[in-house]
């Protein structure tokens, strides 16, 4: 049994040379069978030759052995032994249960030598093996359309997000704009309520209760103009700032120091952190720049009334 399993090999004829004169050759697959002994006694084989079909076949992970010891091994050349082609696409590690059983049917009709089958299972190998690269392909078309739509994604999302901040800075900005305007056109209101107020001085009942009528209306209107953030610039007894305070004159002042303002012309407004109108102030110069001039002014004018005596006494002398 020993021997007859060792000599049970499998092995393809090789190629002919190719003629572009005679047709092509078929390949013939021979596929010598161990001599078994019947019941009488007697030694038989069955060699049987095989027609290989014409279809390209693909490349299998294990090669098929069918002597006794390994029953996967089989013998032949090198270029038509079943292996991996390692240059091929990666395959899964797991084939599908489809892809065994058909496997093992194909090994199956080799060993029984079933012509049709193993025709039939090759063209079914490379129907799989070319729907396998098909999908293959169209799975890198589809990552890398889903990597592009990312990037695309990421992009949008990066737009949307500046102009979503642009159009709330434009609104803003809007907003206080159109705040300013109306803000704008109610100060000269606001001066004359305060022109008023300094003006009228009630006398009689009457004359109050006007007066009072008046500074409700007018406390009123502040508070409108405080809902719409609008502030007052802050004037006597701070420093001058040229960037919110428009100085009309400059005076002596015994209470504040040499560049405070003293008084206040008009008031000045903001609108939140934006200035709307400077106020206009009076800034002091101090007490003791006054005096000095003063006494210099006094210095320069003692001479000139010594120098009147003198000629008044001129003419006297003369007559006498």
């Amino acid at each position: 049994m020993a021997a007859a399993a060792s000599t049970h090999s499998l092995s393809f004829a090789p190629r002919p040379l190719y003629s572009p004169a005679p047709p092509k050759p078929v390949n013939t697959l021979t596929l010598s069978l161990p001599r078994t002994q019947n019941p009488s006694g007697r030694s038989t084989s069955a060699p049987r030759a095989l027609f290989a079909s014409q279809l390209p076949r693909r490349s299998f992970r294990a090669a098929q052995k069918v002597a006794e010891p390994d029953p996967k091994a089989v013998n032949g050349d090198e270029e038509n032994q079943i292996t991996e082609d390692k240059s091929d696409n990666k395959v899964d590690k797991k084939d599908t249960p489809a892809m065994k059983m058909l496997i093992q049917a194909y090994k199956k009709a080799i060993l029984d030598g079933d012509e049709k089958s193993v025709c039939e299972m090759e063209a079914a190998l490379c129907a799989a093996e070319n729907e396998k690269n098909d999908l293959s392909v169209k799975l890198t078309e589809i990552t890398a359309e889903i990597a592009s739509g990312k990037d695309r994604l990421l992009r949008l999302k990066a737009d949307f997000e500046n102009l979503r901040k642009q159009s709330e800075k434009y609104r803003l900005n809007f907003t206080s704009d159109i705040q300013e305007e109306v803000v704008q056109s109610l100060l000269p209101m606001v001066d004359s309520f305060e022109n008023a107020k300094l003006l009228i001085k009630p006398e009689t009942d009457k004359e109050k209760k006007i007066d009072t009528s008046y500074q409700g209306i007018y406390k009123q209107f502040v508070e409108i103009m405080r809902s719409l953030c609008v502030s007052v610039v802050e004037t006597v007894g701070k420093p001058f700032d040229p960037a919110i305070h428009e100085a009309v004159a400059r005076e002596e002042s015994q209470q504040f120091k040499a560049g405070i303002v003293s008084q206040e012309i008009r008031r000045g407004f903001f609108l939140g952190d934006r200035l709307l109108r400077p106020a206009q102030v009076k800034v002091s110069t101090g007490s003791g720049v006054v005096k000095a001039d003063s006494a210099t002014e006094d210095s320069i004018e003692q001479p000139e009334e010594a120098a009147d005596p003198a000629e008044d006494s001129t003419p006297t002398s003369s007559n006498s």
